[in-house]
């Protein structure tokens, strides 16, 4: 097996912090390099504080450690972007070009880019949202990534960078917590039942959003990066689907484990965010390119979700 060196960007993120266990676990801890503005408590293996905005520290652990994949994952997400929505474009646009920079540089093998169903506006097929729909997103994210999946695939026909990309959906994991996502209720909701406090909403009961496990998030992306090259027909980003649910939908799976967990609803500006997303995502050309198939849905999720918490806040507790 050829050796790699791999840096990952974001890696205290929610995604980030899962996957560079992953991929420690899978190429060793001396060969995956985490970066990011902040330190995780107990973290194992390689770390570096890398402002991914700047350049020249980029490029200098990049030669340092003999890069030869990069998985960027830092980004400011949705509900925090509209927050500060210049100073979102700036760091979400500089980090990608300076990752994309280094990498034709200095002849990176592979690049993951992480996208997002925020790439879409309210103008699609929100009911299976084909893989080639028109991108006019509402927020700074959704922008930023949109334009970031043109930057990727230029970058692949114009240099050869071997650039992959994932649109994920909400992703719900027990691992972190919420990190500023518009669909990040689907991840607290699980914290405050199994913390036996009742859940406030910020998205109305019939919200139906695309969501998926973190298990099959990670696992979609070493499937991804894994594929041979030739098998990679969608160079901007990929469409997967993982499951489709409501907050009412969610609160009644968490139920049955909970009998008496209460939920209330007062939707914010987030409201508005998810209004203008797919309730759906047809990813057939994950499926037939690199055989993308989920293992997980909703009851089997919180059956997870429930258990790791419970062992989680037990823990705290001793």
């Amino acid at each position: 097996m050829e050796k790699k060196n791999i840096l990952v960007t974001g890696a205290t993120g929610q995604l980030g912090s899962v996957l560079t266990k992953m991929l420690q676990r899978k190429h060793g801890l001396n060969n995956v390099i985490a970066s990011d503005l902040k330190k995780q408590e107990h973290f194992e293996g390689l770390f570096e504080f890398i402002d991914v905005t700047d350049f020249d520290a980029l490029q200098e652990s990049v030669l340092k450690n003999e890069i030869t994949e990069i998985y960027h994952l830092a980004a400011i997400l949705s509900a925090n972007g509209e927050k500060n929505p210049l100073n979102t474009w700036d760091v979400n646009m500089k980090s990608l070009f300076n990752v994309l920079e280094v990498s034709r540089i200095h002849g990176i093998n592979k690049v993951f880019y992480p996208s997002s169903i925020a790439v879409f506006g309210d103008n699609v097929k929100r009911v299976a949202t084909p893989q080639s729909s028109n991108l006019t997103p509402s927020t700074v994210y959704g922008i930023s990534k949109a334009s970031g999946e043109n930057w990727v695939n230029y970058y692949y026909t114009k240099y050869g960078l071997d650039v992959r990309s994932i649109r994920y959906p909400g992703i719900i994991g027990y691992q972190s917590m919420p990190s500023g996502g518009t669909t990040d209720y689907a991840v607290d909701i699980y914290h405050k039942a199994v913390k036996q406090e009742p859940f406030e909403c910020f998205l109305e009961a019939s919200t139906e959003l695309p969501m998926i496990f973190m298990d099959d998030a990670i696992r979609a992306t070493i499937e991804l990066m894994n594929a041979p090259s030739e098998a990679i027909s969608v160079r901007t980003s990929y469409n997967v689907s993982g499951m489709s649910f409501t907050p009412k939908q969610v609160f009644h799976s968490i139920q049955k484990l909970y009998p008496d967990f209460e939920i209330k609803y007062k939707p914010d500006f987030r409201q508005d965010i998810a209004n203008s997303w797919p309730k759906s995502i047809d990813d057939s050309f994950a499926k037939k390119d690199w055989r993308w198939k989920p293992e997980y849905d909703l009851d089997r999720m919180t059956t997870i979700m429930i258990k790791k918490l419970r062992a989680h806040y037990n823990a705290i507790k001793i």
